[in-house]
């Protein structure tokens, strides 16, 4: 279907970033960074990180550009969303008093 991306507003370690994702499957993003030669080290459970300057790069291949919002929705529609898992909830001190 589509491979998608938002714009590089994203900051990490002084630069911006954006995310490439797909709404069909991981092997149609998989293969799209592929042919952009993004590293798989830049794959994070359900998306790539892309670098504001590699952006336009990507639409030329055929990203479609589209809001943070849209990226998510089409990620949920898809069922490809993998949030990153909650840290486990450390009991409170009269729960272990009691325990």
């Amino acid at each position: 279907m589509a491979i998608l991306v938002d714009a590089p507003v994203w900051p990490y370690r002084n630069r911006l970033w954006s995310h490439l994702v797909s709404d069909l499957s991981f092997t149609e993003l998989h293969d799209f960074a592929a042919r952009l030669g993004l590293p798989d080290r830049a794959f994070h459970r359900d998306h790539y990180d892309l670098p504001a300057e590699r952006h336009a790069e990507a639409v030329e291949l055929g990203a479609s550009p589209v809001s943070g919002r849209e990226l998510l929705a089409a990620l949920r529609r898809a069922g490809l969303r993998r949030p990153a898992p909650r840290p486990a909830r450390r009991p409170r001190l009269n729960q272990i008093a009691e325990g």
